[in-house]
Order: structure tokens, then sequence, then C-alpha cells
């Protein structure tokens, strides 16, 4: 079977977080074979601990007045996923993510909160593990130039997290696109709004490569899905894919200049692409790499 899930914890080095890899997707999956379940079941529960549940609106408070520019909106929240297997062991496996609804503030209040561990359930099971954190699914993009390239950015100090660190291009799929403001209680639309939330899922990441490194969205080609890590540090989650780019690294630099986000970042780099197959995206050996994944 081409496509395989794994749990696997690793180190890049000694200065840098642990990362758990929930899903690899080496193979890449397209649109057609990524699905989401967006069901209210999926949404944070609040801690017990009503002390704890006030810190989130402190927390936010404090970093308002920090960092002014921070904005709250509404984000998808990670629940988790489930694998369906085709009839026949040669194909792939179709991945369903099971998302609710958060916002950033209250991923500031806990996942961000020096005292995130505390939000955290004892348990082996994701889902349960981090039933009181805000969850919110990021995205990110290995963005491979034409010249075989791998796009990296450096973090700009205006951002809200771990500014100065060193990225890849991503950001977050957003409700606000397909104007979701609450879950629906409609049922009667419920598959054509999650049909849209997985399209969301692959659009997002164009919008967030175009946004940030400055491309022309016609340079880009189609993304493939290619698996979710989780840092050990806050148990963040972030949806990966591939997208190969048909500039070369030195268009891409001139098109930076002008990205419309380019204050969230001070610097663009490439590296070269080594290690994979033409076919084979590996997602751990990107995790290995000196970079944070931060979206």
């Amino acid at each position: 079977m081409e496509t395989v899930e794994r749990r696997t914890e690793f180190v890049a080095s000694d200065e840098l977080p642990k990362f758990k890899l929930l899903l690899s997707c080496p193979a890449g999956l397209s649109p057609s074979e990524v699905s989401a379940v967006f069901d209210q079941k999926y949404d944070r529960i609040p801690h017990p601990d009503i002390s704890l549940e006030n810190t989130i609106a402190e927390m936010w408070e404090r970093r308002v007045e920090q960092n002014p520019s921070l904005f709250n909106g509404l984000k998808f929240r990670y629940g988790g996923h489930g694998l369906d297997f085709g009839p026949d062991s040669s194909q792939k496996m179709n991945v369903r993510l099971h998302l609710g609804l958060t916002d950033y503030r209250t991923f500031v209040g806990t996942n961000l909160n020096p005292l995130w561990e505390r939000f955290l359930v004892p348990s082996e099971d994701d889902w349960r593990r981090g039933q009181h954190t805000s969850n919110p699914l990021g995205n990110g993009a290995i963005v491979e130039t034409s010249n075989k390239e791998v796009v990296v950015l450096q973090r700009s100090a205006n951002v809200g997290e771990f500014p100065g660190h060193f990225v890849f291009p991503g950001g977050h799929p957003e409700p606000k696109e397909l104007g979701i403001i609450r879950h629906q209680t409609d049922g009667s639309i419920q598959e054509m709004v999650e049909k849209r939330v997985s399209e969301e899922m692959f659009e997002s990441i164009i919008r967030e490569v175009v946004e940030e490194i400055g491309v022309p969205a016609a340079t880009l080609g189609k993304p493939i899905f290619i698996g979710i890590s989780q840092r050990a540090l806050n148990v963040r989650p972030t949806a990966f894919f591939f997208i190969k780019c048909s500039l070369k690294s030195e268009e891409i630099h001139k098109c930076y200049s002008s990205a419309e986000d380019s204050y969230e970042s001070t610097q663009l780099y490439t590296m070269p692409m080594i290690r994979c197959k033409p076919t084979i995206i590996d997602l751990r050996y990107f995790l290995s790499r000196k970079v944070w994944y931060v979206t």
C-alpha cells in the first residue's frame, strides 16, 4: 500500500523541538482522497478547572497589549482523522479529517499558554489528550522550485508565535472564506458544507503560498496532501502539502519583494531538495531539517 499511517516522535537536533508524525502519506493524496467531517463534537471541551480556564482571557489580553496587530478569528479545530481503505489492498487509503471550530484567542490561551501542559489529559489517545486545547489545524507547504530547491521563510517580529524562527510557507484554512461563523443546524446542507470545507484544505494552502512568497497562483501546481504533524511542545497540529512551482529560485526571490504578507517574514531562503524520490515525499525528512513548523 502506497499510503502509510505512522505515529513517530523525533527531534531534528538537540536545539529543536520534538514532533509527532500523526499521519504520513509519502505518495501524496489528491483532493478527491481527502475529505472533512465537520461537526460540533470535534470542538474543544472547556477544562473543568475554572481558574485555568480564566487564564485564556488573561493570556489573550496580555498578548494583544504586547502586539496590538494580533487578530482573533475562527479556525478549524483538528479533532483527529479517520482512514478509509478500498477493497483492493494496493489502492491508496482515503483520509477523513475530523474538524470542529475554535479561534485564535483560545489557541493563544491554551496551546501557547505557559500552563499549556495543565490543559492536557493523561492519555495515549491524541484526541482525548488534547480535548481541552484549541488545536487549530495549521497548514504548511513544501514548495519545490523548478530547479529542485525548497522555499523557507524567516519569521518577523510582528507575528504572535515564534518570531525569528525558520518556517515553511503556511497559515490556516479559514472558516471565514466559506462564510462559516458557527456550526450548521440544518442537516440538509451538511454534506455541501463538508464538501466546501474539504476543498478549503487545498485552496487555503495555495492562498497562503501566494500571499507569503508572492508567486502568481498560475505558477503553482496542484497541492498534494502528505501528512499531519504535531509539535510535542504545545501539541500544535499542522497539515502538510507538497506543491511544485514552475519558477526558479532566483525568480521566486524577486516575487517575494512584493508578497502581500511579507510583513510576516523578514527573508526568503531556498535550500536543495535531496533524499526524495520523484513520487515519494517523506514528511519525516522535512521535519528533521533545521526549520520550525509554525503556521
